[in-house]
């Protein structure tokens, strides 16, 4: 239940990050409230997590998931660039992630 928490808490990380563009610096009024609701729920997800999964561990799963799905969908909904390289890094940090739980106890 803690990984499915983490999980959770990241999955969160990357809409209220997506939430912080959309907002316009802070400008516009229901992205920020978004990101005000969202933001503190992904905290306490990830809090909860921490309770059996090592800190370490956990926050860098939890960061982990938020850059790979935020930089995925930087490029599809923002056109922002993309090439192997970039590409390379994502798999580079997948591949920690999976490290990460796999070789957790």
């Amino acid at each position: 239940m803690n990984w499915l928490y983490l999980l959770i808490a990241g999955i969160i990380e990357i809409i209220w990050t997506l939430g912080i563009r959309y907002s316009d610096g802070f400008t516009r009024l229901w992205p920020t409230i978004g990101v005000m609701l969202t933001t503190p729920v992904s905290l306490y997800l990830l809090a909860l997590a921490m309770r059996f999964i090592p800190l370490g561990t956990c926050y860098a799963v939890w960061t982990g998931i938020g850059s790979v799905g935020t930089a995925i969908l930087g490029v599809v909904l923002f056109n922002e660039p993309s090439n192997l390289a970039h590409i390379l890094c994502i798999s580079l940090i997948i591949i920690g992630i999976i490290g990460l739980k796999l070789f957790t106890h």
